[in-house]
């Protein structure tokens, strides 16, 4: 196993419970690839970026109840969210059947008017009734779909672009319609549990620990600092790795899962010309985020999270409050003793931060605080104690129109070699539910390809109510 990302780690833990020996390689010295938090000098923790799971995410949960971290992930279920003028809502589900439990929500949705209320009931409607497949959606950027179902440009900036951009961390004009409409359908639609958000009270590297025992116990082993130079293949058959050292590992199988762009150097270059199965990751593009930690020196913010409508910045994380041992149900904080704290630790997070990539740190920061000192108040006389950056100018790949062709399967036509990361073809976009997806179907086709097939890929959430009949009635 070479990568010890979330593809690499699902996979190495599904195989390790199916009794296979795994030896997985990782050229840092921690696991999470992307999805993974560090130690800044002054001891502080940070995540390279925010993640979130939703209820909908059924790969990713069943990964956490894997690796033991199922308990580290705190769940809402309800998202708060504020526009410029002020206005607050908070969308939940009510107990009406899908797809119309969001419905009460959207009704008292201050920052949109009637009109932009019936565009999207409109468009949601054609989704539900589809069961997700809307006609003649493949080509088309979620924009075009969003035109040609007459919304409103409240609508679209307020509403649709403020769940996509971050969901898929792509611009609607960029983003195929597919994967939009699919967010939707999933998230909000399909089953009244799809929208829950998971966060999690640990840093992301403390997710991970239950990964290497399960490894360990089938005497394999995780190898960090590990990095692999180069993919040997003999014969269109796999025939052993050569690490960045110069040492060599043989193996039966192997599973590549790297990021797309460090997978073709390390095959041979046949691999990645006109008709290879990695010709298509050259025409991939990738989106950037950017994270933005502030330490304050006294609590600014009651809520866990927060939208924000028409800002640069798209989320605000309360890590303070999320880092907390908690009762109750944890929407807002709930009790005095979060008053006494001497500070505060908030994560912004913006999604298809293009604008932001060549900017410096000092200005994005100075970006972020002018907009927090109109969203939230207390920090325009608390003390900023210490910032940083963090730009993933290469966070994950853009799902344009088209994309999928150029995703390559799980198998590499290479007899023994496999391949996994959430650019593979997952019917999903780049996320982490994405990957852990990619890590099982890999696993899968290990097994199989052993003569020993097993499942381990779990399925989406089941239909409910309406939506539930009229999926049936178009399949």
């Amino acid at each position: 196993m070479i990568g010890g990302g979330l593809a690499g780690m699902s996979c190495a833990v599904a195989l390790a419970e199916a009794g296979v020996r795994v030896r997985l390689f990782e050229k840092k010295p921690h696991l999470g690839g992307r999805a993974t938090s560090y130690t800044l000098p002054d001891g502080s923790e940070v995540d390279n970026c925010q993640h979130l799971t939703l209820g909908c995410c059924t790969n990713l949960a069943d990964f956490f109840r894997r690796v033991g971290a199922a308990e580290k992930i705190r769940t809402y279920d309800r998202m708060y969210l504020m526009d410029r003028r002020g206005s607050r809502a908070t969308m939940k589900s009510s107990m009406l059947p899908p797809p119309f439990h969001m419905a009460p929500s959207m009704m008292f949705f201050g920052a949109l008017s009637a009109a932009d209320k019936r565009a999207i009931v409109r468009a949601l409607m054609a989704i539900a009734r589809a069961g997700g497949s809307p006609p003649d959606i493949t080509g088309i950027t979620m924009l075009q779909w969003l035109d040609r179902m007459q919304q409103t440009p409240a609508a679209i900036a307020k509403f649709w672009r403020v769940v996509l951009v971050s969901a898929l961390d792509e611009e609607l004009d960029r983003a195929e319609a597919r994967y939009g409409i699919d967010v939707f359908w999933k998230t909000f639609l399909a089953n009244r549990e799809g929208s829950k958000i998971g966060l999690p009270s640990v840093p992301l590297a403390e997710l991970y620990g239950g990964c290497g025992a399960s490894i360990a116990r089938q005497g394999g082993e995780v190898k960090l600092r590990s990095g692999v130079r180069e993919i040997r293949v003999q014969g269109a058959r796999f025939a052993g790795v050569i690490l960045e050292d110069a040492s060599e590992a043989a193996a039966d199988a192997c599973v590549a899962a790297v990021p797309h762009d460090a997978l073709p150097p390390l095959l041979p270059k046949s691999v990645s010309e006109t008709g290879g199965p990695l010709a298509g990751l050259r025409q991939l593009r990738t989106s950037p985020i950017t994270s933005v930690h502030l330490w304050y020196d006294r609590p600014v913010m009651r809520a866990p999270y927060l939208a924000l409508i028409d800002y640069t910045t798209q989320w605000i994380f309360n890590k303070t409050l999320l880092y907390e041992p908690q009762s109750g149900n944890g929407d807002v904080v709930p009790r005095a003793s979060s008053a006494g704290q001497k500070g505060q630790y908030l994560q912004i997070v913006i999604s298809a931060s293009y604008d932001l990539v060549p900017r410096g740190r000092q200005e994005i920061i100075e970006l972020c605080r002018g907009e927090l000192a109109q969203i939230l108040p207390a920090t325009r006389d608390a003390q900023l104690l210490k910032s940083t950056v963090i730009k993933e100018v290469r966070a994950t790949f853009s799902p344009a129109p088209g994309v999928d062709k150029l995703r390559p399967s799980q198998q590499s036509g290479i007899a023994n070699l496999f391949f996994a990361g959430d650019f593979t073809r997952t019917g999903w976009p780049s996320t982490m539910e994405g990957a852990v997806r990619s890590g099982y179907l890999a696993a899968e086709a290990v097994l199989a390809s052993f003569g020993e097939p097993r499942k381990f890929l779990r399925p989406d959430l089941p239909l409910e109510g309406l939506s539930k009949r009229w999926a049936a009635r178009v399949s």
